[in-house]
């Protein structure tokens, strides 16, 4: 299994990454506020389809030690969110949520979680709707795959790289694949 995201269509990424379990823990930091806001953002998660999704990013707030936040990042430096809205619900295996809904570029994200043998839960995520703008594809592409890295060390019980180190350095190795 390959820690980076693969793009399996226009506009598609996928990622897949074996975590530590139960399932039900897993799909706690998935829809619980305090616990996604270790990893990736706080907020509710209204739980039925057509509720409501929060997603309050503070990323200086996901490790102790970080680099400062890249200069074209900077709007987001005291935090960032929006809402979206439930698409699939089917807990504790299957999440689906539209992202960026009030841009007017509305995505969406779905989490499948499936039991594995060792108490492990594979975890797929595939982000769609993307579109095909390569600098928002690579950012997508870092972002998730940082976020994750801290998804795993929370559930392993370690303490988080920072995330602009981690993001910084991925762009730079997704833009090298994607081919910028």
């Amino acid at each position: 299994m390959s820690d980076y995201g693969q793009f399996i269509e226009t506009g598609t990424i996928r990622f897949e990454r074996l975590l530590p379990g139960p399932i039900e823990r897993v799909w706690a930091f998935l829809t619980e506020s305090d616990k996604k806001a270790q990893w990736l953002a706080a907020g509710d998660v209204e739980p039925r389809v057509g509720g409501k999704v929060e997603l309050n990013f503070k990323h200086k707030n996901l490790s102790p030690n970080d680099d400062p936040i890249p200069e074209k990042y900077k709007h987001m430096e005291e935090g960032t969110g929006f809402t979206g809205r439930v698409t699939q619900w089917d807990p504790p295996r299957l999440l689906s949520y539209t992202w960026g809904e009030e841009t007017g570029e509305e995505s969406e994200v779905t989490f499948e979680l499936k039991p594995k043998e060792g108490g492990k839960v594979l975890l797929v995520l595939t982000h769609r709707r993307l579109g095909d703008d390569t600098d928002m594809l690579i950012s997508v592409a870092g972002g998730w795959h940082t976020h994750l890295g801290i998804l795993s060390d929370r559930l392993s019980g370690c303490e988080p790289q920072g995330f602009w180190k981690v993001h910084t350095r991925l762009e730079q190795e997704y833009s090298e694949r994607i081919g910028n």
